[in-house]
């Protein structure tokens, strides 16, 4: 099986690359769950048409000199591959760097980009955290084992472990990102979480000591569990390693380089960038809730019609962060966004259904259905690229239907305890906050459905835009 998997996406590039003016006019390349993305020295050279009739092809969508090409989940990351080994390059991640420093993108795209590339390798972390969450809620709730038993102390363990050591699955993450030692920044992500400092969960049952550095009271307390505090530091660690390296001679930058980096960047985050970080995270997070309590409804109406726009950016990914920051919070611990997200992505799959009963385009029709599926188990690139944008009314009736199931989830205050999942796996993510909670989540999936499904019947389709 995994050579025809190999030999297959060998022949996708083969008869990819032609067609986008061979490897030679790729810039960059990356890709997400579904899409393969290049970004194109020359877009014009580019035969659009005959990628789209590619029998591998989902769909197809060009924008600002970057082609984003639909093959689904599972299938990109082998074409990825092929890829990067056609393209001949040390690396086309390190190329787009050098791009993106140049001006290519604007800052807030580079951010988001940036935010992207750190936390999307720690979904697979959170995910598994919030499903044994999940199932040790189900065991308490049919009381399938003694809650004092040792097996159920070990899924404790298990399901909180993400969690508790964030900032280092962060600080190595994002060291990789900003050009620095991965492992200086699992180190960073250990100080700021170190045992002697105390838990921030634990400030109301008890006082934090204090250290005095010339003459200013700093308490000690850590960062476990938080986000921005070691974004900040290990931002602050590449920049000093970096410099660093400019000026230490080779034969002692492997034991002088590290010591002085950890110590002064330990400096810093403990004095600046904690205090600083959580200064951020809690504005963050106190702006949500604000908007969120005080908007009801209406907050869920907005984000859930305005979220598949953000999709077709990629920027989605980039909230992430704010994600895991709202669960990171001793004072939060819930993710009230992710419900919202995930009423926009099911109303894609309501309209694609519409689009099935409409069309007399047979091609169409025989892709609008497994698209649909997609999108209820929670990957939408294939009907937003594949369909619904295509035919622009169907995307519009999906934001409508993304709205309306927004706004009833936010209303009655559906929450997750982890990020990455959503449609229906988020089922699994959604029930542990109690049977109320996912009985809401259910009729919100309906009405975001239902409604993206009659709005896409009554405005109809024009074919003749495909």
């Amino acid at each position: 099986m995994k050579i025809a998997n190999r030999i297959n996406s060998k022949e996708i590039v083969n008869e990819l690359l032609p067609l986008v003016g061979g490897k030679e006019n790729i810039s960059r390349a990356s890709h997400c769950a579904s899409r393969l993305r290049l970004v194109l020295q020359k877009e014009e050279i580019v035969d659009l048409p005959s990628i789209e009739k590619m029998e591998s092809v989902e769909g197809v969508y060009m924008r600002s000199g970057q082609i984003q090409i639909i093959f689904g989940g599972g299938r990109v990351n082998r074409i990825y591959k092929e890829l990067m080994e056609k393209k001949e390059t040390k690396s086309l991640d390190l190329q787009q760097k050098i791009e993106e420093n140049k001006g290519q993108t604007n800052r807030f795209s580079r951010l988001v980009k940036l935010l992207t590339n750190i936390f999307i390798p720690i979904i697979p972390a959170i995910v598994a955290s919030g499903l044994l969450m999940g199932f040790i809620g189900m065991v308490k709730a049919f009381d399938m084992i003694p809650l004092d038993s040792a097996w159920m102390r070990m899924l404790d363990i298990f399901s909180s472990a993400a969690f508790i050591i964030l900032p280092i699955l962060i600080g190595f993450s994002s060291a990789k990102e900003f050009g620095s030692n991965p492992f200086l920044g699992a180190v960073m992500g250990g100080i700021l979480t170190h045992p002697s400092l105390m838990n921030p969960r634990e400030l109301g049952n008890g006082t934090p000591e204090f250290m005095d550095i010339i003459g200013i009271q700093i308490p000690l307390i850590g960062y476990q569990g938080t986000v921005i505090p070691i974004l900040l530091s290990v931002y602050v660690m590449s920049k000093i390693e970096k410099g660093l390296r400019r000026w230490v001679p080779n034969t002692l930058d492997l034991f002088l380089i590290p010591f002085l980096t950890i110590t002064l960047t330990g400096f810093i985050s403990l004095l600046v960038m904690g205090p600083l970080g959580m200064w951020i995270s809690n504005l963050v997070t106190n702006s949500l809730e604000f908007f969120i309590h005080y908007g009801g409804f209406m907050a869920g109406f907005l984000f859930g019609g305005l979220y598949t726009f953000i999709v077709i950016t990629g920027l989605h990914h980039g909230i992430h962060a704010i994600e895991a920051g709202l669960l990171a919070d001793p004072e939060v611990g819930i993710n009230f966004l992710l419900p919202i997200w995930s009423m926009a992505n099911v109303a894609q799959g309501g309209a694609a259904l519409a689009v099935f009963i409409l069309t007399k385009n047979k091609k169409l029709k025989e892709i609008a259905i497994p698209a649909a599926i997609s999108a209820f188990l929670g990957i939408v690139e294939p009907v937003i690229f594949g369909i619904n944008l295509r035919l622009v009314k169907p995307f519009i009736g999906a934001a409508i239907g993304g709205a309306l199931g927004g706004a009833y989830v936010v209303s009655t205050e559906v929450v997750a305890n982890s990020y990455g999942l959503t449609a229906i796996p988020m089922i699994a993510i959604v029930a542990p906050m109690g049977i109320t909670n996912l009985i809401h989540y259910l009729i919100g999936f309906v009405i975001a459905v239902a409604s993206a499904f009659v709005v896409t019947l009554i405005i109809g389709i024009k074919e003749e835009k495909l």
